[in-house]
């Protein structure tokens, strides 16, 4: 648990279970949706029939009433305990006690075709005869729809009620004899030492008929499934090229990416997660669940860098359609949005779940998100870089995709200059960021390469005078004198951790004197040890709203890679393996890293995840090029 003292929000639930921690949970997924469960063996946040659909466990967000499927050993004195099976998605949560020692096998089946998902739970007595209790509580529809519980062969069916918003029905199948409470599936149990059970939640959609229950009476059949989720999790890493220094943590962090990657559509979404706050008690609750341009092209480019490009390609796919649906851009309007649905869907409304506590009393739990609507100029940067990359080390660019690239470019050139809502997705009016502007710079100077390297056709010289222009205004009305740093906004004297990616853009040498003051006023303003905030805040003017947040750990592995590329290895590797202290027991990051350590906001996090990788590939090739062997 962390270190805080637990609050009357805290408490919650049939059996009194409080909020755990964020950090305390792994994930598990099949590509379609993923599932938190907790190091006590619950399942407290599962989305259905996709990433972006309604909860059907939500107690993570409302600890009485969102829902939840615990099974517990009834042992006194547990110490809890999480791994991974190495190298895949498949989850083993133990515990531990002078009493005995169990265990529960959490994994998603991920079909190889889009079908209904299943989250299947062996549970096993590894030593002494232990008890268990069993509750499996859906809440459909956001905890917002009732359902009917009925005796299935074989086990239960949870079928909602209401509209078809509610989600499709649940089928629970188990040898196990199941009770009713109220709308709620429990059971009481007891295996002898070495003894397993299976237990099988499926969705089921709405007016197809069911499939025929699993084959639970077969132990085989579990276990060739168990088997078969293994096999798909170790080949796809298992093609990853990279051998370096950090390979455990590296490949975690590429596995919870792939989790995020949506097989029916081949969009990546930034976050499984939706409502966890950015601070204990405050409103900075976001949506997560959608696909946002710069995080699904960031996620490609730290795949890329593994050797692991088939994401990409269905990315490109996926952008191409996007493309289609919105083409043009023309009159000022943006050809791409900032995010969208994993569908491709462009409505995206905000709005608040008022009946849920929100995590540990943090309200408003936000759905949806107001975002689509920004303007945000650096996604063009970010994708067309990993296209780019894609280009240099996957395939060739074909000519329709040249085509798409040339319209993005052409855009870019005629609206670089405009003020938007930036990066970090202010809510305070559009203004003049230099992450935008770096980012515009990038995406001309990427189009620029590619159609040079491929000799393709591109209006040249017209976007050479664009690019120049973008690089002069940078250095000429974003830098500050008097700090010796470029500022984040023009017009202001403030500066935030997003300047960091101006050399891993390549937009400025690492080791410019003009960056390397910059680096310092960075570290002077915003670092903390290995941990790095975004931006002070100076009240709800800087982005819009108000309250705290913890330390960015996108922004902290940025910092790293800088050090890195400026040639500080023995420090940069000295933070990496600090930052990596705090991961979770798993390995997994949040987006932000609170005053005490614990985890806040969404969780897991693609950006973090993917900064990582990048971090640690480019300091592991530049401790080899210097003649590190360790």
């Amino acid at each position: 648990m962390s270190g805080l003292a637990p609050s009357a929000a805290d408490v919650g639930g049939p059996t009194g279970r409080r909020y755990l921690p964020i950090e305390s949970h792994g994930v598990i997924g099949d590509l379609q949706t993923a599932a938190l469960v907790g190091i006590d063996g619950t399942i407290d946040f599962w989305c259905l029939p996709r990433f972006d659909g309604p909860t059907v466990f939500a107690s993570l967000l409302d600890a009485r009433g969102g829902g939840s499927f615990e099974v517990r050993p009834a042992l006194d004195g547990v110490r809890h305990t999480q791994l991974y099976l190495p190298d895949t998605n498949v989850l083993l949560t133990r515990f531990l006690a002078p009493d005995g020692v169990a265990e529960i096998s959490d994994f998603m089946p991920v079909p190889a075709e889009p079908a209904p998902s299943r989250i299947v739970r062996r549970v096993k007595a590894v030593r002494g005869d232990i008890a268990f209790r069993l509750r499996c509580a859906p809440r459909f529809d956001y905890a917002r729809a009732a359902h009917e519980l009925r005796p299935v062969e074989g086990g239960v069916l949870f079928v909602p009620r209401g509209p078809a918003a509610a989600g499709p029905a649940l089928r629970l199948t188990t040898p196990l004899p199941l009770a009713a409470d109220g709308g709620d599936a429990v059971a009481e149990f007891t295996l002898r030492r070495g003894e397993s059970v299976p237990i099988v939640l499926e969705s089921l959609d709405p007016g197809v008929p069911a499939p025929p229950p699993p084959s639970l009476a077969e132990h085989g059949a579990i276990a060739r499934t168990f088997k078969e989720t293994v096999n798909f999790w170790r080949d796809w890493i298992g093609r990853s090229t990279y051998q370096g220094r950090w390979r455990d943590q590296v490949h975690r962090s590429a596995l919870v990416l792939k989790l995020m990657h949506s097989r029916r559509s081949g969009a990546i979404v930034a976050a499984p997660t939706f409502g966890l706050p950015e601070a204990v008690g405050g409103v900075r609750n976001w949506d997560y669940r959608y696909t946002w341009i710069r995080d699904a092209a960031f996620t490609t480019y730290g795949l890329i860098r593994l050797g692991l490009t088939g994401e990409t390609r269905s990315f490109i796919d996926w952008l191409a359609h996007q493309a289609e649906r919105n083409a043009g851009g023309g009159g000022g309007v943006a050809p791409l949005q900032t995010m969208y649905a994993i569908d491709g869907g462009t409505e995206i409304p905000e709005w608040t779940l008022d009946h849920l506590e929100g995590y540990r009393g943090s309200r408003p739990v936000r759905v949806g998100n107001a975002a689509s609507g920004q303007l945000q100029l650096d996604i063009y940067g970010e994708l067309i870089d990993s296209l780019y990359l894609y280009d240099k080390y996957a395939e060739p660019t074909s000519y329709d995709l040249w085509r798409r690239i040339a319209q993005l470019v052409d855009w870019v050139c005629e609206h670089w200059a405009l003020p938007d809502e930036g990066v970090w997705e202010v809510r305070s009016g559009r203004r003049h960021f230099l992450y935008s502007r770096v980012l515009c710079w990038v995406a001309v100077d990427r189009g620029i390469r590619l159609a040079v390297k491929r000799s393709l056709p591109a209006p040249i010289a017209r976007w050479h005078e664009v690019k120049d222009a973008i690089y002069r205004e940078v250095f000429e009305r974003f830098w500050d004198d008097g700090l010796r740093a470029f500022v984040s906004e023009r017009g202001t004297r403030r500066v935030d951790a997003s300047c960091l990616v101006m050399p891993l853009m390549r937009f400025i040498s690492p080791t410019d004197p003009r960056w390397l003051s910059t680096l310092r006023a960075v570290e002077r303003e915003l670092v903390e040890d290995s941990l790095v905030f975004r931006y002070r805040r100076d009240g709800p003017a800087t982005d819009g709203l108000p309250g705290d947040e913890g330390t960015f750990s996108l922004c902290s592995f940025w910092y790293i890679e800088c050090l890195s590329r400026a040639g500080d290895l023995q420090q940069a590797r000295f933070l990496l393996e600090k930052m990596f202290g705090y991961a979770n027991h798993l390995g997994l990051y949040a987006e932000q890293i609170g005053p005490s350590g614990e985890h806040l906001g969404n969780f897991p996090q693609a950006f973090t995840h993917l900064a990582l990788i990048s971090a640690a590939f480019d300091l592991d090739r530049r401790l080899s090029g210097a003649g590190w062997t360790a």
